[in-house]
């Protein structure tokens, strides 16, 4: 048999810790990622299906359910319902007929983008519990070890989407008077 570095004790203790405060966690990102996508009659499915979209610039149905962490008739049928608010479209590709892709439109991309300038920190319960920390430490908390442990579960792709979409906003908006703005905005596009 095998020896082990842990006791059955510290890994249920560390298993329980860490349900307990993903549980805690996630039911208060969840009401204020509820709260924040609510005026654009949008769901957390149908957000995160957009923002993958536009992070992706185009993502295999399969893909969106990986990143999504849902299951991929999940993913298919909020997509379909993004498709018929004219948010979305589908195609096949010329090298791949198996799958189905989708791509953000004009409009879907201009609701997501409305959505990343009208985020108010103050309103988010998840942003105020850091807060502290920042003002103390003069820096948010790190995610370096929680980011290991989902790379450890999910895998490098899915890490390498998490950190894209993320690079992608540092690089591609500003900030002025506390707003977010694009850097290269395409109003013509988007009307």
């Amino acid at each position: 048999m095998e020896e082990r570095e842990y006791s059955l004790k510290e890994a249920i203790i560390f298993s329980q810790r860490m349900a307990q405060l993903s549980k805690a966690l996630w039911k208060a990102i969840e009401k204020d990622w509820q709260q924040w996508i609510k005026p654009y009659d949008l769901n957390i499915n149908e957000h995160h299906i957009l923002w993958i979209a536009y992070h992706l610039k185009g993502a295999s149905i399969s893909d969106v359910a990986k990143f999504g962490v849902m299951h991929v008739s999940t993913a298919f049928n909020f997509s379909k319902k993004l498709e018929e608010r004219e948010l979305l479209q589908f195609s096949k590709r010329d090298n791949d007929k198996r799958n189905t892709y989708i791509q953000l439109t004009g409009k879907g991309e201009k609701i997501l983008l409305e959505l990343m300038k009208n985020y108010k920190p103050e309103t988010h319960s998840i942003f105020q519990g850091v807060a502290p920390l920042k003002e103390l430490y003069g820096k948010f908390p790190e995610m370096i070890e929680m980011m290991s442990v989902v790379r450890n579960i999910y895998g490098n792709d899915f890490m390498e989407i998490f950190e894209k979409s993320f690079h992608n906003i540092d690089s591609e908006f500003g900030e002025d008077n506390s707003k977010l703005n694009e850097l290269f905005e395409n109003n013509e596009e988007l009307a």
